[in-house]
């Protein structure tokens, strides 16, 4: 484009050609179903619709930015910026969108588009979970549902049904992230089962195992009897529910007759044939001569020890406490303090085993009801009354968990939590907010062993292999061959082996994210790798809810395995709520479908309603009304574009509009010549601009939508494009032309920066509205148009007309409040005299007084700025007439003449009709405030609300008064 003669620059050098890092084995987007160009929004005539069209444009332009390869990163080789990473956090392969996927792509789709416009080399890097549990439950129902089982399919075909499942259905959860505009690398996408993820899983677990720090034991797990596999802490979900607490005696052994006994309670009567003691608090004096004594197990031959320890609380229940070591947690350490048996009564699927006697094969809940009716005929049980109890349920399949000790592998993680702690508390990884550094200290400092085995088939096969049928000898490989290789080293070529039935915690594999991804452990050393290009991330996104659940265990393992944290920055989102700050679920009906929004209001609406309006880390309360809003405020935006490229471009020439093109910041020296509108225009543009990237490089999303809008709302559209009007309309573009052009380019300018600043936000829309602006030769899209900004600085800001336009903008205001005031009819325009003690400022006004009358209504005919008198007061020129008195500030005050602005005598009536009718009611309140029996007999607040309302009244009289005074009467 040829250089305007003004000095006008445009926003960014032609660019390099783009050159993306492919991958192998990963689809493109093909061209025959992606769009050659973006959607045009203009009709047969060249018009645009008076309302912005989101349904017509949205799905056919994400193709076409993907198609083009818009959303792999920049890898130039004189692109010279540090790479910026976002590891997306990997959905579940059986889920469907819903409005925390919203909220994170959202949030993270921000931060790639935000980093890509600044030119850095962005990496927004997609994938899914296998999700063990739920995809094999959901599997699995189906498999039932034909009349089999996975037991009867066997693990082969089982599996197969699997893979057959995820290939036609699994992707449905990235398909939907794409309606919300997720410019994620999807030639990237990555799988948590797919061959190279496995085999970073396996190389993981055997140098895990190297170190010491895999090992096999018995320990006390959630056990699943649906499932029938252990479950994390973050698979059980805890409900208050109604049941009972059974109160029972444990009789003395050596009973001399007395019936003597002790009074013990339990919401679970069925693990009394687990119990191995009964512990009383050692200074409790009701059962001193307890201690140390045998009671008898009910309705067993066996007996078991009356034991002391300070965890039981003497005000629960009788104060005496059974002990299950097998079936509760607290019971179990209680039991390792004092070398207690452990006794396991159930099966996998929750029945009662042998070691329960007669009551074996029954179910828990159908044991309970038995055991207790056999105690109470045997004189065994004192009561059984309500009891309001926290009840684990698994989180997959809903019923309720059961403590079991079983074998299972596990992880040390004392070492690894203190190297995460060490990396928090170093600086090494920043927690955003850093309230959330508490939580994540306090569960690293009191972490335990990490369970990863997991009893399911679905996931990544455990690669232990057993040798010679041997369940205690056994070799950690990376695949079979090597297995075997290790096996026949130590043990013979005849060896034979089994590996593994169990699979490994989802957690696990999802743990080596950051860096698997991106090339571990095949690519450790190569400078020239993606690993070393794109890891350690630069920010992992995510919910607060799954601080201690996945992120410490990223962060764990990533130290561990390459010496790393694998995050510098770990930004923590609340979550979505109602708009009444409740939480969404189906029983309250209050559940938000985030495709159906999008089909109601758009994807920008949706987005911006979800990041904007709330502190970094709370929750974000979500109303149908607040996305209504931003629906129309996109609206607002379309009509700015629809007026400057229709109205305010319309009669330009093509070398007109090419000159109007941005490429780079505009400098204090451009601004220097420019009239007062235009400079505040793009000042305050520029301030708005420099604020959005500093709040998104601090995570604060919120402030850099606010101040997006307001400078778009309340700056751009209320004030300078009305101002900008005065140099377009009436035959003002003819008499003026270089004024004509000065705002014709500022519009341009300012939409364009505007537009880039929100395009992280709305990206829609801001995308088809910058096709309709003139470009610079080779910007193709808004998305990797450059960001707006200054080298090693702020960009220009001309600080003297920001001053100066805010007191045009305080003089209009006034004008207008005492239009209002006075009830002036809207449509009239009245006369005003300005009188300015500051030459250069008088001349300033009186350059814009056609924009000062058009926004404040007044009439240009009958509008004049004089310098202020000697010794101030009214204008000669008003020195007889009633005015309106504006001091707007020291030096600069308005007069405006009443009559000019009303009919006295009726406005005077008016008044005094109000004022009666407000005197009226004020002295009914005043008898009701001033009457004894009101303030004995009314409440306090109502008395205080009467006397709130009567002085309000009060004050509005005076006002009124004060109106009547300065008209006369």
């Amino acid at each position: 484009a040829s250089r305007p003669s003004s000095g006008w620059r445009s926003l960014a050098p032609a660019p390099a050609t783009r050159r993306f890092m492919a991958v192998e084995s990963r689809p493109e987007v093909e061209s025959s179903s992606a769009p050659s160009s973006p959607p045009s929004v203009l009709d047969e005539n060249g018009e645009m619709a008076k309302q912005y069209d989101f349904a017509s444009v949205e799905q056919d332009l994400y193709k076409w930015w993907e198609a083009q390869g818009y959303f792999q990163p920049d890898m130039s080789p004189d692109n010279a910026k540090a790479p910026y990473t976002i590891p997306m956090p990997p959905p579940n392969v059986t889920g469907y969108l819903h409005m925390g996927h919203a909220m994170f792509v959202a949030l993270q789709d921000i931060l790639a588009r935000f980093w890509r416009q600044r030119g850095h080399p962005t990496l927004w890097l997609p994938g899914t979970d296998h999700a063990g549990i739920a995809t094999q439950l959901l599997v699995e129902r189906a498999v039932v549902a034909e009349g089999s089982s996975r037991q009867e399919l066997g693990r082969e075909a089982f599996l197969e049904r699997v893979w057959k499942w995820k290939g036609e259905k699994g992707g449905y959860i990235t398909q939907q992230m794409r309606r919300l505009g997720a410019s994620a690398d999807w030639s990237r996408e990555r799988f948590t089962l797919e061959p190279k993820m496995s085999s970073a899983v396996a190389e993981a677990f055997v140098r895990l195992h190297e170190e010491g720090l895999v090992y096999r034991g018995d320990y006390m797990v959630n056990w699943s009897p649906q499932l029938q596999t252990a479950v994390s802490d973050l698979e059980v979900e805890y409900s208050e529910e109604e049941g009972k607490l059974y109160y029972f005696k444990y009789e003395l052994a050596d009973d001399d007759g007395s019936g003597a006994h002790l009074a013990v309670a339990t919401t679970r009567p069925e693990t009394i044939l687990g119990d191995t003691a009964v512990c009383v608090h050692p200074e409790d004096p009701r059962y001193a001569d307890f201690v140390g004594k045998q009671v008898k197990v009910p309705l067993s031959d066996r007996t078991i020890p009356v034991i002391a320890d300070d965890y039981v609380d003497r005000e629960f229940g009788t104060g005496c406490l059974k002990i299950t070591p097998g079936h509760d947690p607290n019971d179990y350490e209680i039991g390792k303090r004092h070398d207690l048996p452990t006794i396991n009564i159930m099966n996998k699927d929750a029945s009662i085993n042998e070691a329960g006697g007669a009551y074996a094969g029954l179910d828990r809940f159908a044991c309970r009801e038995k055991l207790w009716a056999d105690m109470d005929a045997a004189g065994l049980v004192i009561k059984a009354e309500p009891h309001t109890q926290r009840v684990p349920r698994s989180q997959r399949g809903g019923e309720v968990i059961e403590p079991l000790v079983s074998s299972q592998w596990f992880v040390r993680t004392r070492g690894m939590a203190d190297a995460a702690l060490d990396a928090v508390r170093s600086g090494e990884t920043q927690i955003i907010p850093s309230r959330f550094e508490k939580t994540w200290n306090n569960w690293l400092e009191n972490i335990h062993d990490w369970c990863v085995s997991r009893q399911l088939w679905w996931g990544h096969r455990i690669p232990v292999w057993y040798v010679d049928g041997q369940e205690d000898v056994y070799v950690v490989a990376r695949d079979e061959d090597e297995a075997y290789a290790k096996a026949k080293a130590e043990h013979g070529d005849g060896v034979q082996l089994r590996q593994e039935d169990d699979v490994l915690d989802t957690w696990f594999s999802s743990g080596l994210w950051p860096f698997a991804t991106v090339g571990w452990p095949e690519a450790e050393g190569d400078a020239a790798s993606e690993l070393a290009k794109f890891y350690p991330a630069s920010v992992l996104e995510t919910g607060y809810d799954i601080l201690f659940f996945w992120v410490a265990r990223m962060v764990m393992l990533g130290k561990q395995l390459t010496g790393k944290s694998p995050f510098k920055t770990v930004y923590m989102h609340g979550l979505v709520r109602d708009g009444q700050g409740r939480k969404m679920s189906k029983t309250t009906g209050n559940v938000i479908d985030p495709l159906e929004t999008i089909d109601a209001y758009g994807t920008d609406a949706l987005r911006y309603s979800l990041v904007t309006g709330v502190t970094p880390g709370q929750d974000v309360p979500l109303s149908m009304e607040k996305v209504e809003a931003n629906r129309n405020f996109a609206n607002k935006l379309w009509n700015t574009g629809r007026f400057v490229k229709l109205s305010a471009l319309r009669e330009c020439s093509d070398e007109e509009l090419e000159s109007f093109a941005v490429t780079t910041p505009l400098s204090a020296e451009d601004m220097a010549a420019l009239p007062l509108p235009e400079r505040w225009a793009i000042s305050q543009c520029h301030q708005m601009v420099d604020g959005v990237k500093d709040a998104l490089a601090k995570y604060n999303f919120g402030e850099a939508g606010k101040l997006v809008y307001e400078s778009l709302w309340d700056n751009y559209a209320d004030w300078y494009i009305e101002a900008s009007k005065t140099r377009l309309q009436g035959g003002a573009a003819e008499a003026n032309p270089e004024g004509a052009a000065a705002s014709r380019r500022t519009l341009v300018y300012v939409l364009d920066l505007t537009l880039r600043a929100l395009h992280p936000f709305m990206p829609y829309v801001t995308e088809v509205l910058w096709q309709q602006l003139p470009r610079a030769a080779g910007q193709d899209s808004i998305m990797v148009a450059p960001w707006p900004e200054a080298e090693g600085g702020a960009l220009a800001v001309d600080e003297a007309a920001l001053a100066d336009f805010g007191l045009l903008q305080s003089l209009v205001r006034l004008v207008r409040n005492a239009r209002a005031e006075y009830n002036v009819e809207l449509g009239k325009k009245i006369p005003a005299v300005l009188t300015v003690a500051d030459e250069r400022m008088r001349a300033a006004l009186a350059a814009e007084a056609a924009a000062i009358c058009t926004l404040a209504k007044i009439d240009a005919a009958d509008f004049t700025i004089e310098a202020a008198p000697e010794g101030g007061g009214a204008p000669a020129s008003l020195a007889d007439q009633k005015t309106v008195h504006i001091v707007v500030a020291d030096g600069l005050e308005a007069w405006l003449p009443l009559s000019g602005m009303v009919d006295a005598d009726k406005e005077l009536k008016r008044l005094k009709k109000q004022l009666a009718k407000i005197g009226k009611e004020a002295d009914g309140l005043a008898k009701r405030v001033d009457s004894p029996g009101f303030l004995a007999k009314a409440p306090e607040a109502l008395v205080e609300e009467t006397r709130a309302k009567l002085a309000d009244q009060r004050e509005q009289m005076a006002l009124i008064q004060k109106s009547i005074d300065e008209l006369g009467a």
